[in-house]
């Protein structure tokens, strides 16, 4: 919302403060597969490990390419990571948290295309 009443150098602050925070929210969903990954017993998957680095090179890209790219970039992530998840989660009985992941995400996302849009007039 500040995205879009903010003018000036007040609304670059409100789209810059948006597009880190998103990028620390994509951050720490990779972040979770690692600890996913460490709590195997027996061989470590690769796999989890490997995605579990993606989200944060996506948001530190995101953080590149500024304002408007950048948050449609944090978007894709976003969802990417939504349907990572929906795949990974019941593997490891965390199917629990997948209905509260689609709100955040999905809220996130809107947050993110608002701002976008306002940044792109």
């Amino acid at each position: 919302m500040a995205t879009w009443v903010l003018h000036g150098p007040r609304n670059a602050q409100a789209v810059f403060a948006l597009l880190a925070y998103g990028a620390s929210i994509l951050s720490f969903l990779g972040a979770i597969h690692w600890g996913l990954a460490m709590r195997e017993r027996t061989a470590l998957p690769a796999a989890l490990f490997a995605w579990g680095i993606v989200p944060s090179l996506v948001a530190w890209v995101a953080l590149l390419w500024g304002a408007s790219v950048g948050l449609w970039l944090l978007v894709a992530g976003l969802w990417s990571c939504w349907a990572v998840d929906r795949s990974v989660y019941p593997r490891f009985g965390l199917q629990g948290w997948l209905a509260m992941r689609l709100v955040l995400t999905t809220v996130a996302s809107v947050s993110c295309v608002v701002a976008a849009l306002g940044a792109s007039q």
